[in-house]
């Protein structure tokens, strides 16, 4: 559920008409709902209270402080996967205790940071990788806490790009490998194991893989038993997928009497990432109608966001649910909803039935939540859009849109050409 509502004919986030908050800021703009993302949180954290677990919002999902800060409240911590993602939730607040560190290039800069901050656990994800954080914290005189990312072969039925779990992924240590990792990073005095990690993939909308995926995890914890590596942590990752058109995800209940059932007499603490199952409908992207195009082949509905403020259609062909933010009788048409964008791939929905529209028109942009601001980007030379809050009555603007001068701050000529 979410709070995004009509009253009237009018969409509201919350109690605010999203058309007043259009009316101040322009568009396009993101818009979060403080109250969706709260109990999101929640409902998901709560679902395992019945066994010791730690919550960490997967920040590569929507990175903004004050959305981290949101679940930092709630008594959450954080997954990252960039020494810039450990830089946004410490000034968020996090308590680096409650920071895992996963990602298969984990820079030597970065894992430095991460040890200077005392962070949970890295989540190692090569042989090599291993070894680099053995001698960066040799270096720093201290110890990394460390699980490796596992490689379950597990297929995750879903888009090849977000499916991480597979023998050919970039993704983690092959289980069968995993064991002699163990062993070799025992030896290692500047590491100290605590956990196994595993991620298998994104938007995954079945239980059975992440069932498979915990048994294959239970079987390795256990041989690392007998071998005297004690295993504190298993880090099940994320990926419960969210409803965007059809899908039937399984509720964060279902999803969790399902692992705690797996969990039994492992006396572990079970740490989960999700991300898009808490912010991805929490969220969307308000854009404003700026022509109509009638073509003898195609209509087109001509909008002011573009696939460099949203790329998920353009890069996986993903399903947005577009609602008109006003609603009128007016007949529904056929038509692509495309951007300004010099690509043909610049799309939000291909040979849609939508309400008829016409310029000056808002839409919202569905489920845009996450995976949505995170991935923009600037292209065409497009200022990136604001990001907007609601608690409420009251919206709050927690990113401010780029100017042309944030463009180009950073670049300089150099002197050769001035001449």
């Amino acid at each position: 559920m979410h709070d995004f509502h009509y009253y009237q004919n009018e969409l509201y986030c919350e109690e605010v008409p999203i058309k007043r908050i259009a009316d101040q800021m322009d568009t396009p703009f993101y818009l979060y709902s403080t109250h969706t993302l709260e109990n999101h949180f929640k409902v998901f954290d709560s679902a395992f209270e019945r066994i010791d677990h730690l919550t960490c919002f997967s920040v590569k999902a929507t990175s903004n402080i004050a959305v981290i800060k949101i679940f930092i409240n709630l008594g959450g911590g954080v997954d990252i996967v960039s020494g810039g993602e450990l830089f946004r939730a410490l000034n968020a607040g996090v308590d680096p205790c409650k920071v895992v560190f996963s990602g298969v290039g984990k820079q030597i800069r970065e894992l430095e940071y991460a040890l200077k901050e005392g962070i949970l656990m890295f989540n190692v994800e090569s042989t090599l990788e291993l070894t680099t954080l053995n001698q960066v914290a040799a270096k720093l005189g201290r110890k990394a806490k460390i699980a490796l990312r596992v490689n379950p072969h597990i297929n995750s039925h879903t888009h090849p790009y977000i499916s991480t779990g597979l023998m050919k992924s970039k993704f983690g240590i092959e289980i069968k490998r995993a064991l002699e990792d163990y062993r070799d990073a025992k030896k290692l005095n500047h590491l100290e194991i605590i956990g196994v990690d595993c991620h298998i993939g994104s938007q995954i909308t079945e239980l059975q893989p992440f069932i498979e995926t915990l048994r294959k995890l239970k079987e390795l914890v256990l041989t690392l038993r007998q071998e005297n590596i004690e295993i504190k942590y298993i880090d099940l990752g994320g990926g419960l997928g969210i409803t965007y058109q059809q899908e039937h995800p399984p509720h964060p209940r279902e999803y969790a009497a399902a692992l705690i059932d797996e969990m039994k007499d492992l006396n572990c603490t079970l740490i989960l990432e999700p991300g898009r199952v808490i912010a991805g409908n929490a969220g969307i992207l308000v854009s404003k109608v700026l022509y109509l195009k009638e073509g003898t082949e195609k209509t087109f509905i001509i909008v002011d966001a573009a696939m460099n403020d949203l790329i998920r259609p353009s890069l996986y062909g993903a399903f947005q649910a577009i609602q008109p933010v006003i609603k009128t009788e007016e007949e529904e048409i056929v038509a692509d909803v495309v951007g300004p964008i010099c690509e043909s791939g610049d799309f939000f929905a291909k040979d849609r039935r939508i309400p008829s529209l016409k310029p000056h028109d808002l839409i919202a942009i569905m489920s845009a939540g996450a995976y949505g601001f995170t991935m923009s980007s600037n292209y065409n030379s497009r200022p990136r859009v604001p990001e907007v809050l609601v608690r409420g009555k009251e919206f709050y603007v927690i990113r401010e849109r780029e100017t042309h001068e944030d463009l180009i701050r950073g670049e300089n000529i150099p002197e050769f050409l001035s001449k």
